[in-house]
């Protein structure tokens, strides 16, 4: 549970921001956050090594920047694949 204590409330009262209902949605939040992630960065990768083949203009060296552009995003996109995999493995080893 986040919680946030205001230095503005006389009561010091708190505010609750983030609550799971159980460790299961933890794990689906978890989840779904490592494959956004992941995925996001996988499509940044992609972008770029396009962009730098476009731009490389024969040159081999730039060429070779973006065909390890292209496999990094190769491997962000498996690992965004294998995250759920990766967080019920979690989800056996905590006991849910």
């Amino acid at each position: 549970m986040l919680t946030v204590a205001t230095a503005g409330s006389a009561q010091g009262s708190t505010q609750v921001l983030a609550l799971a209902a159980s460790i299961d949605q933890v794990f689906d939040n978890v989840r779904n956050w490592l494959v956004g992630i992941l995925a996001g960065l996988a499509t940044v990768f992609l972008t770029v090594g396009g962009v730098r083949y476009l731009m490389a203009g024969g040159d081999p060296g730039e060429v070779e920047k973006a065909k390890q552009a292209f496999k990094s995003a190769g491997w962000g996109y498996a690992l965004a694949a294998l995250a759920p995999l990766v967080v019920e493995i979690l989800r056996g080893i905590v006991g849910s």
